[in-house]
């Protein structure tokens, strides 16, 4: 029963990066229906991380008071209605208000999802857990590649949302039968759920997660992956040689998917999640300085999403390592789906910048400091956590 749960709740995380694969993946169709839109088509895409930074870490706190269980069921039956609507393709600024809405439900699902499959693993088949967790958002985008095109043939952008929204209805039925009842969660260091909610304490409360060695150290890593993971797929293809491009642009993300999975799980298991993560961040910056070094060359972006694996799978597993209280475990995931979209969001149009200016160089640059800051996060945090442990 663990185990379907676990595949349960990774199916559940699958359609809430579906809400990102459905626009991102199958842009060119969006376009195509929406002609004279302009730039403001992009704020389809962009609309829920906007809303994943201003109430990641109240989704944490939501949660965490109405139940992790009931609010996943309630988050996908919300998103499996609103791509339904959506398939009525409705005008532009109305798509938009939708899909604000729709930021809500993902961002219930991606806070409740990982903290309940923390909650139903034990400690040894935890850590491979949360690296399957890991690769929700790659592998989503990897399946609406090989299955969109097929759905657009078929009925164009209306099917490919009412499939979505059936997908979602059948997960939220799925969850229902398999989760266990919700129980009121205690106190934990930095969360409390009794608390009744208002504007100043969501205001202390972001400050309190984001002093805590705890709950802040694996978002604030993450926005550093996050930041360029998008950005560095999105900007470097012209800098890759023409005859392996369109091979490498496939090959890179699924890199991360393979090595996240199998090496990243297997160190998981033997080594806390921290000192993966800081490993994986070093070995991204060597090979990011590698690109530069050995321009053209096809082994060193392959190898920087290889690293990368190891720092996905680590950053969800690092937080019920650190955190061991359950409010606080979704305090923390609030936190990291709030950097986590704040490093989608800022991450492009930085790296746009940087490589416009100063061509292949600023790429390098972009990943060196990015992934050095990651690294640095987490040693600083873990002094402080080690501090505190001796006070």
């Amino acid at each position: 029963m663990i185990l379907l749960r676990v595949f349960a709740l990774f199916a559940a995380g699958l359609g809430a990066a579906a809400q990102f694969g459905k626009i991102s993946v199958l842009f060119p169709a969006w376009a195509a229906a929406y002609p004279d839109s302009g730039a403001g088509l992009g704020f389809l895409l962009s609309m829920i991380s906007l809303i994943g930074v201003v109430l990641g870490l109240v989704a944490g706190m939501v949660v965490a008071r109405v139940g992790f269980r009931r609010m996943m069921i309630a988050a996908l039956l919300l998103g499996a209605a609103l791509s339904a609507v959506e398939s009525l393709m409705l005008p532009l600024p109305v798509m938009l208000v939708l899909r604000g809405i729709e930021g809500l439900s993902h961002l219930a699902i991606v806070v409740a999802a990982p903290t309940l499959m923390a909650e139903i693993t034990d400690d040894k088949s935890r850590p491979l857990a949360m690296s399957l967790w890991g690769t929700y958002f790659g592998v989503a985008f990897a399946l609406y590649a090989l299955i969109g095109p097929a759905l657009l043939s078929f009925g164009g952008l209306p099917v490919v949302l009412m499939s979505h929204a059936a997908y979602m209805v059948v997960l939220a039925g799925v969850l229902f039968m398999t989760l266990p009842d919700d129980r009121l969660p205690r106190d934990g260091a930095v969360a409390h759920p009794a608390q009744r909610l208002g504007l100043g304490m969501i205001l202390r409360r972001h400050v309190q997660a984001y002093t805590s060695p705890h709950v802040a150290a694996p978002a604030l890593g993450f926005v550093c992956y996050t930041a360029t993971f998008v950005a560095i797929l999105t900007v470097l293809p012209p800098f890759l040689p023409d005859a392996t491009r369109d091979g490498l642009v496939t090959v890179l993300p699924v890199a991360g998917i393979v090595t996240g999975l199998t090496l990243g799980a297997l160190c998981l298991r033997l080594v806390p999640a921290v000192p993966v993560a800081i490993c994986g961040f070093l070995a991204a910056a060597t090979c990011a300085l590698l690109m530069g070094v050995l321009p053209g060359a096809s082994w060193p972006p392959v190898l920087l999403f290889c690293a990368l694996g190891f720092v996905q799978g680590s950053s969800f597993a690092s937080i019920p390592q650190i955190n061991h209280d359950p409010a606080d475990r979704a305090l923390a995931n609030g936190a990291l789906a709030q950097m986590g979209n704040l490093g989608n969001f800022i991450g492009t149009p930085i790296l746009l910048a940087m490589t416009g200016a100063m061509g292949l160089t600023g790429l390098v640059i972009f990943g060196v400091v990015a992934y050095c800051g990651g690294a640095a996060v987490h040693l600083s945090a873990a002094r402080m956590r080690a501090r505190t442990a001796l006070a």
